[in-house]
């Protein structure tokens, strides 16, 4: 990985790591977020299946269709997990963060256990 591209997986990281309860481990040879070790919060991708460096997480229904809608060179349906409604973002060129935080907030909000979700409420 370049300089680059690991600082922007350092910045993922953090993002997701704030989260409660949750860690990371490689999975699919990537860097990847469970919540309490269990459900996926999200996985990076490494220019994985030919796509930009970026990520893939869950979506609240109807989110992925309305982001590939409105930045289809920033959004788009990841393969395997898309059909599920997972959102893939590319973060290779300048994303905005607090963007991505609200994604990723989203995301931990449709997967974390209501015990965990309540805490950011």
């Amino acid at each position: 990985m370049t300089p680059e591209e690991t600082a922007v997986l350092d910045r993922l990281r953090a993002v997701c790591l704030a989260l409660p309860e949750v860690e990371e481990r490689e999975s699919h040879g990537e860097p990847t977020w469970f919540i309490r070790g269990k459900r996926t919060l999200a996985m990076f991708s490494s220019h994985h299946h030919g796509k930009r460096l970026g990520f893939w997480c869950p979506a609240p229904e109807g989110v992925q269709e309305l982001r590939m809608e409105q930045d289809p060179d920033v959004f788009y349906r990841p393969p395997y997990v898309g059909v599920h409604g997972w959102l893939g973002v590319n973060l290779d060129a300048g994303p905005d963060w607090e963007d991505v935080e609200e994604i990723v907030r989203d995301a931990y909000l449709k997967v974390a256990p209501k015990t965990l979700a309540a805490r950011l409420a």
